[in-house]
């Protein structure tokens, strides 16, 4: 729990510093430095699960104690890096009832929409995709074996095959911790780096920066896609688990959703990440990037709680060695992905933050921008 105020906190005060130290009339400059730090941080942690992965093969202390010493190399760019006056507040603290109650139509939306965002990701990829790489293939689970290389990957050999995990259920390929690391890691790594780029090679090309409701709108929307297609993709006869199927086939699926996921979500953050510093009023940035964060937080505790019971309650039972089948839940995660990065859509049109229109480069214009005239009278 300290682990995770921590991290929020940290993160906290990387975009209020930003928001701090940049003009308000560089509002391309601050969505390249958010975009750029937000990127960065998620990279390095692609990089922890990697790490993670490779040490828990050791031991969980080497681990543990191989984290601790990297947040205390950091500590002295903390400490003596920054000015002492930086983040003070200039006026009396907030009180609980102005943390809870921003008087920002925009902020309150983006909250909304942030939450549904976490949501759509955390259904399926936080709990059920290291659960289903690691789960063994049903087919087999039950059968005579005399050693492991008896029982397909994934299970153990104890006179029968068995799944070792009967709650984690079975279907998935049978990948080794290591492997279910790497994917996680690469996953993040990629996220990390695409959030980081978002300006120069994607919003900067489509004339969609700064971004608007329109623009995060669009991309919400495109948020679907990847969801829906592993919805199809599991959906088909050629992947029941209870007869049998090509588990690189599988592979090769998820990894082509995951690039095609990650590639979007993190153009949605960055986006997402830019806004709420733009939205927040200065005086107030802390409060409105923290109240931000707790809708982050809850969007992930939503997708996370949610996706436990439906990994675990949905599909039916492979035998007493297997457990559950869990493609069947893999799949309602991904129809509830799905379902939130539409509701997160619909949010984000509440906006009111329109008035540059939409373009998708240099010759297309979606949303024509609003007259000068048009914008003062209303």
């Amino acid at each position: 729990m300290f682990a995770g105020i921590a991290k929020d906190l940290t993160k906290l005060g990387g975009k209020t510093v930003t928001k701090l130290v940049t003009p308000e009339d560089q509002s391309t400059k601050l969505f390249q430095l958010v975009s750029f730090i937000t990127g960065m941080k998620n990279s390095a942690k692609g990089i922890g699960y990697f790490l993670g992965a490779a040490l828990l093969n050791v031991s969980y202390e080497l681990a543990l104690g191989t984290m601790m010493g990297l947040v205390l190399l950091a500590m002295p760019w903390a400490i003596f890096g920054l000015e002492n006056d930086l983040g003070t507040a200039k006026k009396n603290n907030s009180s609980l009832s102005q943390i809870f109650k921003l008087e920002n139509h925009n902020l309150n939306v983006l909250c909304w929409a942030r939450l549904l965002l976490f949501a759509s990701r955390d259904f399926w990829f936080e709990v059920p995709l290291p659960f289903y790489l690691r789960s063994p293939p049903c087919l087999g689970l039950g059968d005579v074996c005399a050693s492991k290389d008896d029982c397909d990957s994934g299970a153990i050999c104890d006179a029968v095959c068995i799944n070792p995990n009967i709650g984690g259920g079975c279907g998935g390929p049978g990948l080794d911790r290591l492997l279910v690391g790497a994917f996680l890691g690469a996953y993040i790594i990629l996220y990390g780096q695409v959030q980081s780029w978002t300006p120069q090679l994607v919003t900067g090309p489509l004339r969609q920066s700064p971004p608007n409701k329109l623009t995060l709108v669009l991309w919400n929307g495109l948020n679907c896609l990847p969801t829906l297609l592993m919805v199809g993709v599991l959906s088909t006869p050629s992947f029941d688990t209870l007869d049998g199927y090509d588990t690189t086939t599988m592979i090769v699926w998820l990894i082509i959703i995951l690039v095609f996921f990650a590639i979007l979500f993190a153009i949605n953050s960055s986006i997402h990440s830019f806004l709420v510093v733009q939205y927040a009023k200065t005086e107030k940035v802390a409060v409105s990037v923290g109240f931000y964060y707790m809708s982050n937080a809850a969007g992930r505790l939503l997708g996370t709680l949610g996706s436990g019971i439906l990994y675990t309650y949905v599909g039916e039972s492979a035998g007493e060695y297997a457990g559950i089948e869990s493609t069947m839940g893999f799949l309602a995660c991904f129809v509830a992905g799905t379902i939130s990065s539409f509701l997160a859509t619909v949010v984000t049109t509440r906006i009111e933050d329109q008035q540059k229109g939409l373009k998708c480069g240099g010759c297309w214009t979606l949303v024509k921008e609003e007259d000068k005239e048009e914008i003062e009278a209303i």
